[in-house]
This record gives C-alpha cells, sequence and structure tokens, in this order.
C-alpha cells in the first residue's frame, strides 16, 4: 500500500468540499502531507460564455446531460498535472458497490479522480471514452456525486499508513474481514442508567478480553448488528394480510 495518496475531485461545486477538507482526520491526513486533495471545476473547461457543461438529451426527456466534450477535456487536462495519470472514478448509482473490499483495492493507488456528476447524468460517451471505474455508495440517489466522492475519500483515508493514530484501529473495524462486524466498545461510566459495563472488560486479563470480543463480533455478525431477540423477530404483515 502507498505511503500517501492523492484525489483529484472533479465537480460543479468544488465549495462544497471546502469545510469538509478543513476538519477531523482528513485535515491532519493532509497537513502531515500523507493524502493531497485537489479540486477542479468542470465548469473551466466549458468553451460556453456562461460556463454551461450540460444541455438537453437527445430523445426528449426531463433534465439535463452533462456534455461528454467538456467532461472528457477537463479529466484529460487533470491527468496531465502530475506524472501517474491516477484511476478515473465515476460515481454513479449505477457503479460497483462500494465495500471495504473495493476500499481496500482503492487505498492501494496513489492517485484516483473523482468524477462527480449532476443533473441527469453524463452523456454515456463519456463512460465509453475514459473507461472509468463506476461506483455506487448504495442503492439511492444523491442529487450529485460529491457526497460520494467523500464517502470514497472518508474510507480510503483509513488505510492509509500513519493516517490513524492506532492502525489495529482499521484492522478491528466493522467489514475489515468480509461479514464481520466489529465487537461493542463501553467507556466511562461504569454504570449509566442501570447498564453496566461487561465485567469481563474491567479485570485486566487480556485473552479472556480477546475470546469476549471475538465472541460479540461473531453473534453480531450473525444478527446484521441488531439485537438477537430483534434478529429473529418475524418482519410484521404486509396490508391485506392476517
Amino acid at each position: 500500500m502507498a505511503a500517501g495518496i492523492r484525489f483529484d475531485v472533479l465537480t460543479l461545486f468544488p465549495d462544497l468540499f471546502h469545510s469538509y477538507l478543513t476538519q477531523s482526520l482528513l485535515k491532519h491526513a493532509v497537513d502531515a502531507g500523507l493524502v493531497r486533495v485537489h479540486l477542479w471545476n468542470i465548469r473551466d473547461w466549458s468553451t460556453d460564455k456562461h460556463q454551461k457543461v450540460d444541455d438537453r438529451p437527445f430523445g426528449g426527456g426531463p433534465g439535463m446531460v452533462l456534455r461528454p466534450d467538456y467532461v472528457v477535456d477537463c479529466v484529460e487536462a487533470v491527468q496531465a498535472k502530475a506524472e501517474s495519470p491516477g484511476r478515473v472514478v465515476m460515481l454513479t448509482p449505477a457503479g460497483r458497490r462500494l465495500t471495504q473490499q473495493v476500499v481496500t483495492e482503492l487505498a492501494a493507488l496513489p492517485r484516483m479522480l473523482l468524477l462527480c456528476g449532476r443533473y441527469e447524468g453524463f452523456d454515456d460517451r463519456v463512460r465509453q471514452v475514459l473507461d472509468p471505474l463506476e461506483l455506487s455508495v448504495g442503492d439511492f440517489v444523491c442529487n450529485g456525486g460529491e457526497v460520494p466522492a467523500m464517502v470514497v475519500i472518508d474510507t480510503v483515508i483509513r488505510l492509509v499508513p500513519g493516517v490513524l493514530g492506532d492502525e489495529q484501529s482499521a484492522a478491528d473495524d466493522s467489514h475489515s474481514v468480509p461479514g464481520r462486524l466489529e465487537f461493542p466498545q463501553f467507556t466511562r461510566p461504569r454504570v449509566y442508567r442501570g447498564l453496566e459495563v461487561p465485567e469481563v472488560l474491567l479485570g485486566g486479563n487480556h485473552r479472556e478480553i480477546a475470546k469476549w470480543r471475538d465472541e460479540q463480533s461473531r453473534m453480531k455478525s450473525q444478527t446484521g448488528g441488531r439485537e438477537p431477540d430483534a434478529a429473529n423477530e418475524s418482519p410484521p404483515p404486509k396490508t391485506g394480510e392476517g
């Protein structure tokens, strides 16, 4: 895995990222030189006097479609700004589902270009010309690719060496092992509203603690993160059923 990583975000709304880039773990990673994030406005490659980058879809229909010429020109120009052209990642609900396995693959890349769509999406020739990795963060539709791009950045940087204070944190995360969820965590106070911290965590026996955590992780994974009783409940009947 590379010691650092570069993200180039290609978007119509780069200002959406300014607050995100100056907070918490990502800010520390950027300040330490472990992560680099460059923002590019696709409109800067438009030749339209109003910087329009979209047009009506052929065949009719609602909304506007992002033109292939401006988008591809932007991507190719940004690729040329570093020695490695990087992997183009198109954020789209039609893409490959983002999982922890995919995150691990992305974290091994030295550079990726995150292509954020808007409106009715990209003219399909963008996909045909650039041959991007198409990624989806879930079976739903966002207003644009900016929030999914942040999700990609947020998940990937956790695997960049030096970003987390304790790299064991990433190893213990849910889904770091396919199908496994992290064990429950507890801190002070020892008793809160009658709920006590499990006694095994207070005794200092690391072997027993590790055993308990493994058992809890397995149990949680089997129930999908829900309480066992809730996981075994039958779903409510559909309307009209007895």
